[in-house]
Parts: structure tokens; sequence; C-alpha cells
């Protein structure tokens, strides 16, 4: 059967200024927690060593273009456009993001940027990071700058990258620096980044630019283990926490009344001033960009909570581990394709059908090297891994969904957060003693899908 997908559908990967460029001037607070923790990153291994897309932009470019895309997102580094987060814009970055966006532009690749994929400037983070309001103000400067850089060049734009992870992981369970254990915090740094970024809203709507402004958001359905009220209850609650405190905000311009009543019933609201509610529904997006995974499989508690123990999203409800499902075993994630139609039927049925866009979609492999034929992987898992997502994005556009593209994640094998390189998720295989890059077959698959605009399966 032959799918075949909209005219000018966007078909390219993503990536992240810290996981591709490399370490240079302006200090990030991965920076900081690897120089003293190195013991919390895989093998030992930094954000200091990625890509070096810093020195073959052009080269890497030309190979973006080999592949057939014609769109890729990438990120800016606050850190690196302005070292403190406040101050002087560094001219030598201006320069670099120029020549890139420049670039793309000249060969046909439409670049799609975002303004903060994870990497806050540690100058800002040891004022309080996103628990401090002066931060969002500096990030509104910061976001208005790139704009007046490069707004007349770049027509997409997007504040976040998954805006949830960094609270999950910096506020809640102690996979990103600060490392806070701490329910209150996390929900106000949820808070301050939705003002932050409903902040860039205003100033990118206020510059009258030709383009769109959105936001990235990574959408994990929440499934719930039977029809059983407790267990739908307890989805519904996954959901508000981990989905609708950021989608209903951009799509809304409010936040859910039943998240808002539960936050306070239990006192973790985070601060509020009375503008806010009047910024919040300025922050409303163009276009949402979709970062899927995998699911969330809920059931409601099997035992009660403690009462002295500190108030934590697991009060309400517990993982559950569906019986047959599909595993990446390297990263230990589910693989549940209809995932993927299932977020945009939700969107267009109770959220008004946005235009959006997958903007990620991988699967990690380990040692993929064992998987070498004739001196190129055959990561015909890959290949199954997209077309099986495709085929469900596929029924969603056909049944009206306003869905655009479909991103990868990622062009080429990068530094991943704490996991280093311990997993691959390239259509490019990166040799990181040559640099050498070698299309791998999944890159083959993907350059003859996006120059036809389909794809076969039997």
């Amino acid at each position: 059967m032959k799918y075949a997908f909209p005219d000018n559908f966007w078909w390219g990967s993503a990536s992240s200024a810290l996981q591709t460029e490399g370490a240079r001037e302006g200090e990030t607070t991965w920076d900081y927690w690897f120089a003293r923790e190195p013991n919390r990153f895989h093998n030992g291994v930094g954000p200091q060593q990625t890509s070096t897309f810093y020195q073959n932009w052009k080269t890497d470019i030309q190979l973006l273009k080999q592949l057939n895309h014609n769109s890729f997102r990438t990120s800016i580094s606050w850190a690196r456009l302005i070292p403190d987060g406040i101050g002087e814009v560094n001219s030598e970055e201006v320069d670099f993001y120029n020549q890139v966006i420049d670039e793309l532009n000249e060969q046909g690749i439409t670049p799609f940027i975002t303004l903060f994929h994870f990497d806050m400037p540690m100058a800002m983070q040891e004022i309080g990071g996103w628990e401090n309001r002066d931060v969002v103000d500096a990030y509104a400067r910061y976001a208005q700058i790139c704009f007046e850089l490069f707004g007349d060049r770049v027509l997409h734009w997007f504040t976040f990258n998954e805006p949830i992870v960094p609270v999950e992981g910096g506020y809640l369970y102690d996979f990103h620096y600060p490392n806070v254990v701490d329910f209150r915090r996390a929900a106000t740094v949820a808070y301050h980044t939705v003002l932050a970024h409903a902040k860039a809203v205003q100033a990118y709507r206020a510059g009258h630019y030709a383009g769109e402004i959105g936001i990235v958001l990574n959408l994990t359905p929440s499934y719930p283990r039977s029809q059983n009220p407790a267990d739908v209850k307890a989805a519904h609650i996954a959901d508000l926490m981990f989905n609708r405190s950021f989608l209903d905000p951009v799509l809304r311009g409010e936040y859910p009344a039943d998240l808002v009543a539960l936050l306070k019933s239990y006192d973790q609201l985070p601060a509020c001033k009375p503008e806010d509610g009047f910024l919040i529904a300025e922050g409303k997006i163009d276009l949402l960009g979709v970062n899927y995974y995998q699911p969330r499989r809920v059931k409601c508690r099997d035992s009660a909570v403690n009462p002295q123990a500190p108030f934590m999203p697991e009060w309400f409800f517990d993982s559950y581990e569906m019986p047959g499902r599909k595993m990446n075993p390297y990263r230990g994630w589910e693989i549940y394709e209809p995932g993927i139609y299932d977020i945009l039927v939700n969107l267009r049925d109770n959220y008004g059908n946005p235009r959006c866009f997958i903007s990620e979609n991988g699967m990690g492999v380990e040692n993929e090297q064992r998987f070498i034929e004739n001196g190129q992987i055959n990561d015909h898992y890959r290949i199954e891994f997209i077309s099986e997502h495709l085929t469900w994005l596929h029924k969603g556009i056909s049944e009206g969904c306003n869905c655009l593209g479909y991103h990868m994640w990622t062009f080429i094998d990068n530094w991943s957060w704490c996991n280093a390189y311990k997993n691959r998720y390239g259509f490019i295989q990166l040799d990181l003693e040559t640099q050498q890059r070698t299309i791998k077959k999944s890159g083959e698959w993907f350059a003859a899908t996006a120059l036809n605009n389909s794809f076969e399966k039997e």
C-alpha cells in the first residue's frame, strides 16, 4: 500500500545547539554540572564531546540536503549568544548562527529555530533559574534579540522544547541540574516557563515579523489500565500534570480548572500576580510542535499515600506495564505507534485542530556498530519504527488532523544529556574518533520517502 502525504509536507529532523555544537564561551548548567559530577554522565562523557556542528556546519547542511530535508529544527544557545544571560551579545555567535541560517535557506532547507532547549545559562541559574521572575524577563529580552537578529530569515520560531522536562528532571526526579526534589518549586518553574513563553510570543507579535511562533511539547498520552473509574481518574490527573499543564495555556490561553483546583486543595499552587492571567492569554501560539516517543500507562494507586511523604504526582497514580507491550530495550521505553494518531485526534477534537507537526520521533539503539554491513549500518529496525509511526500519522491526516510535517530525532548521532552516546538516534553514523559521517540505511530510506512525499508498505 502506498501512503502519500499532502503537498509541501515538512520532511526533516531535529537537533539542539548543546547536543551538536560543542562547548564554547558561555557556561550552561550542563557545563557546570559535568565539571562537578562527571560520574552522573554515561562513561563520563560531557557536553564538550558533540558532533562538532560548530566546525562542520556547512558539510553537515550538505548532508541534510542529501537526505532530502526541506526543513530542519535546531536551537540557539542563550548562554553562547549572551554569556551572562543579560548582558552583551557575542558577535562571533551571531556570525555563526547567521551563517547556519543563511546556508539552510540557500540549500532550500527551511530553518525551524528553538530558543530554549534545556540549556540554561549558569549565570541565570545562579540567581534561581526559572524560579526567579527576573530570569523570565531576561529570557524575554533574549528572545527579542533573536527575533531582531534573525527574524527576517527565520519564519518558524519555537519558544521552548519540551518545557516539562526541566521541571521533571531538575525539580522532581533528579535527572537534570539543579537536582531538586520539591513539587512546589517544580510548579513554580513550570508556571514561570509559561510566563516566559507568553512574553516571547508578545515580543514576536509586537515586532510584526513575517513568520510564526509556537512551542514544542512532548505529549505522552495517558492510557488507563481499565475503564474502572479509579483508573480513568488516575490517567486524567497524569494527563493534567504532564500534558495539559503546558498544552492548555499555549492553545487555550488558560490552565485547566481541575488542575488548578487540585493543586490548590493541596496548597501547591505557585505564587501568581493579578496580571499573569492576561499575559498567559497572550501566549496562544501559531504552530505546535509535537514530540512523541512513548505512551504513559497509568493505574490507580494500590496503596495509600503516607501522609508524611512529600507531595508528588505519584500521590494520584501508579505506572502500569501493559502485558505484551512492544519495547525499545535500550531506552526502556514502550513503542506504541497508535499514540501518534491519538495525540492528533485529541488536538483535532478538543483543541480546535491547531496547525501542528511531529517535531520529534525517534528510536535510540545501543552499540549500532554490530549492524554494520559493507561499511554501512543496516538499521532496519529504525525504518520499521518510522514507517509504522508514519502509517498512523497518515491515518490522522486522512481523518482531518491538521498535521503539516514529520521531523525525526535526529540528523546525526549526537550527545544526549546524561546518556552521552549510549544510544544512537541518527540517520547518519558518527565515528567519535575520526568524526567521519556515514549515512545509515534509514537515512537512505528517509531521503527516498521525502523525495517522493510518500512510501510504500506491504
